[in-house]
């Protein structure tokens, strides 16, 4: 988990422009660097390091003696560049995991590269022999990356937008920042005065095929056919190595843990696989809520069950209500049930930052959207129309929980890991037939449950535990977390606010009062930036008017407040 930022062909001077670099100081508080790149005089690396794998030389750009021309700046892991380095042969010159990126571009080119990464990344690869700077992406977009480019040939990346938003360009007084797709790599050629002209942008992999890089993994054979009794064997032989790929660091590894099924699962399996690995240190698991939450309760019989060293984060809803400013700041969007959800993230990755030395943090992220987690998934017309959903929701994680779950651990300078996002294991999931994945009886996840049924993991009530949505379940019981939102912002916006919020805010206008409330301090921060969320998060099938599963019936008759 870094921060990476670049410039190509930047008319105005790079020491005033460098200054935007350290906006997204945040992600790499162990180091930074520029670079002005050799005979181009108007292009530049920016970098911030945490130190995750190869303390000496993984500073970036990275550049080795065998490819002088070759110059990268990359965030994220890449756990299969031992697996690669050792099948190809190759000389490596570091312990750093990117390295591999290297002598992949130079034996095959960029688009093999991309396709036989097994991690998450986000990269900005200049090649000064052939002229050419190349952008990527992970499948997810697990890892985040931001560009703005103009007419005339002026490029910026960075990790976060704030890193671009206050560049200044001759051409343009308004430089448009846009994510950049995940799952795709752009071809961009570099001309001789540091300007760049786009070539191609390529989608390298959809989310239901089976990676490049399978061809190249230990993963133990798994058995063909849908048979229920085979692919409950297959799902935890993945899962198993999901975990275990990402054991790769020097650093403390830790655990959120909300006491749902899908981080109990993670952090059961993950004090397994460190215990295998004899790591000596017991595993930190951190819960957040306010007094009587459910989740603290939940999380707590896991802890025990595992036996981790258990933290639990009490927060009060006036901490949680001051702490919106920053939390919208960093998560860069307006999207409510987003910003709900980040509050309890972004105060438990604060606390974890300044009490323990843990830093690399695993999660349950991503398994809702692979899984069919949510509770609309009862309503879905058809285990077809479950699938789309399913997939369209993957494809949107950069947009929403991906998004949420890294800028409030990178705040913090903190990197998360994501193992229900590992392409083997959501690949062979989303390859199921799609009426294995619905819910059954009532129960959402069901297949994921029965998976691990026998396994002893994790206790069997929080095995069969009823989705929370995470936002609610760090809240009391009597009154939920969004409540306490509406309540502070109905003194916050009146009616003749709302009444010309159409005029004010044409673009995803705000239905809601704290809706509103969310989108003045966005625009406070970002002004004229709303398209950087195309559409918010609501769920389908059930006309409903806000994101909090606490409001649809399917919830209430599952016994809940």
């Amino acid at each position: 988990m870094c921060g990476i930022w670049a410039l190509f062909g930047s008319d105005d001077c790079l020491a005033v422009q460098c200054l935007s670099a350290m906006k997204i100081a945040h992600r790499g508080p162990d180091a930074f660097r520029f670079e002005n790149v050799n005979g181009y005089t108007n292009c530049c690396f920016g970098f911030h390091r945490l130190a995750v794998v190869d303390q000496l030389f993984g500073m970036q750009p990275i550049r080795v003696k065998k490819y002088p021309y070759l110059w990268l700046c990359y965030n994220g892991e890449i756990y299969n560049h031992v697996k690669l380095q050792q099948h190809f042969e190759f000389e490596y010159q570091t312990k750093v995991d990117g390295e591999i990126i290297l002598h992949l571009y130079d034996k095959g080119g960029i688009e093999q590269t991309v396709c036989m990464l097994d991690g998450v990344f986000a990269f900005i690869l200049l090649d000064t022999a052939n002229k050419k700077v190349f952008l990527g992406r992970d499948t997810y977009g697990v890892r985040p990356l931001f560009k703005a480019m103009t007419e005339d040939g002026f490029l910026a990346v960075c990790s976060e937008a704030k890193g671009l938003v206050n560049l200044k360009h001759s051409m343009t007084p308004f430089l448009k920042v846009e994510p950049f797709l995940p799952g795709h790599y752009e071809v961009l050629d570099l001309k001789p005065n540091g300007k760049v002209a786009s070539v191609e942008m390529v989608k390298f992999h959809h989310c239901r095929d089976e990676p490049l890089h399978a061809l190249y993994d230990n993963v133990e054979k798994l058995y063909p056919g849908f048979e229920i009794e085979t692919v409950k064997s297959n799902l935890r032989i993945l899962f198993d190595n999901a975990i275990k790929k990402r054991l790769m660091t020097h650093r403390r590894i830790g655990c959120l843990l909300s006491g749902g099924l899908d981080s109990s699962l993670v952090a059961a399996t993950l004090l397994k696989q460190l215990k295998a690995a004899q790591i000596q240190y017991p595993l930190q698991t951190f819960a957040i809520g306010m007094e009587d939450s459910p989740d603290l309760l939940a999380a707590r019989k896991v802890a025990n069950h595992i036996g981790s060293e258990h933290h639990e984060v009490l927060f009060n809803s006036e901490e949680g209500i001051q702490a919106l400013d920053e939390v919208i700041f960093s998560l860069e969007t307006y999207d409510i049930t987003t910003v709900r959800a980040s509050v309890g993230m972004y105060l438990i990755s604060k606390y974890i930052r300044k009490n323990t030395d843990s830093v690399v943090i695993f999660s349950g992220e991503g398994s809702d959207e692979l899984t069919q987690g949510y509770i609309y998934f009862h309503k879905a017309p058809s285990p077809e129309k479950a699938e789309e959903e399913s997939e369209r929701l993957l494809k949107e994680l950069y947009l929403f929980d991906v998004l949420r779950a890294d800028r409030t651990t990178a705040a913090h300078g903190l990197e998360l890991r994501v193992p229900f996002l590992d392409h083997r294991f959501s690949s062979y999931y989303l390859s199921l037939p799609p009426d294995m994945r619905i819910p059954k009886n009532g129960i959402e996840k069901h297949l994921l449950r029965e998976t691990f049924e026998d396994s002893n993991l994790i206790p069997k009530e929080i095995l069969w535990r009823p989705k929370e949505a995470f936002s609610d379940g760090i809240t009391s019981v009597k009154n939920s977390w969004f409540r306490i939102l509406q309540e502070y912002v109905e003194h916050q916006v009146d009616d003749t606010m709302m009444a010309a919020a159409a005029q004010k805010f044409p673009f995803n206008t705000p239905k809601t009062k704290e809706g509103y409330y969310y989108r003045q301090i966005f625009e406070r921060h970002y002004p004229g930036r709303a398209d950087w969320l195309t559409h918010y998060w609501m769920p389908r099938w059930i006309n409903a008017t806000d994101p909090s599963a606490r409001t649809l019936t399917h919830y209430k008759s599952a016994g809940k407040a």
